[in-house]
């Protein structure tokens, strides 16, 4: 059994290209999350944006950040909403419309196509652990901020449930590295050299599972855990079974964000 790394570039690309996959993913964390308030929700909530504020999203998905935020989306002078995959840009394009404060655009965190001092706010969810050179990466987001500007960057924790899952599936040795290039416990020492002031903030949540096909089709639409993609459909309920008590599946999330000035 074989698993790649959740770094692995092409993994990262298929996984992301079309946004079926993602939004099986969200749509999973909405229905099983424990915490109802949502981890969207909660990140716009802790987000200080002003009027008159220009914006940036690296790697924005589908837009989904947005959706039923109008309120914040119309106070910006500009939001600029970015990410690697085309099909992610045609999605949030699709579901947020043309705006005249709005823009699309094809963008790589560590090659950034702005000016220096541009933006008040940067933001960048759940896909720092992705980028190959993390180091540059965050020097582009410090460019392109204002002086006082700020940056949230959100990620999971080193005891998260995808964690929990390579145990049960036996992903050993060196065929499964979890990806902790950039953790809730990590994070902070790679943006000090960006960064002076980083505040980490843990969003508390859980995930109760009620519905193992769910958790299937969750899995399978993970690009990255190549080896429970090939397993039987059988042998991966079987698998989840082991692990089911009172008709539930209960499972670790430990997420969060920084915010750095």
């Amino acid at each position: 059994m074989r698993i790649g790394s959740l770094n692995d570039i092409a993994a990262v690309k298929a996984q992301y290209a079309i946004p079926k996959g993602l939004d099986i993913r969200l749509a999973f964390h909405d229905k099983y999350s424990a915490n109802r308030q949502g981890y969207g929700a909660w990140l716009v909530s802790n987000y200080d944006i002003r009027s008159g504020m220009t914006v940036l999203e690296i790697g924005c998905g589908t837009g989904s950040l947005w959706l039923g935020n109008d309120s914040i989306v119309s106070r910006c002078k500009k939001l600029i909403l970015t990410d690697l995959s085309d099909g992610m840009i045609e999605a949030a394009k699709k579901n947020l419309g043309e705006r005249d404060n709005i823009e699309y655009l094809k963008a790589d965190i560590q090659a950034l196509p702005f000016m220096d001092d541009t933006f008040d706010v940067v933001i960048a969810n759940a896909m720092l652990y992705h980028v190959p050179d993390i180091k540059k990466g965050l020097e582009e987001v410090r460019r392109v901020l204002k002086k006082g500007g700020v940056f949230y960057c959100a990620t999971y924790g080193e005891q998260n449930f995808t964690d929990t899952l390579a145990e049960w599936f036996k992903f050993g040795g060196e065929d499964f590295k979890p990806n902790h290039n950039f953790t809730m416990q990590n994070g902070a020492e790679k943006l000090r050299d960006s960064f002076e002031d980083i505040t980490p903030i843990f969003y508390e949540d859980s995930l109760h599972i009620t519905e193992t096909e769910d958790l299937v089709e969750y899995l399978r639409s993970l690009a990255s855990f190549k080896a429970v993609i090939e397993l039987p459909v059988q042998r991966i309920r079987g698998i989840l079974k082991e692990h089911t008590v009172d008709g539930a599946i209960d499972l670790p999330k430990e997420y969060g964000m920084f915010i750095c000035r």
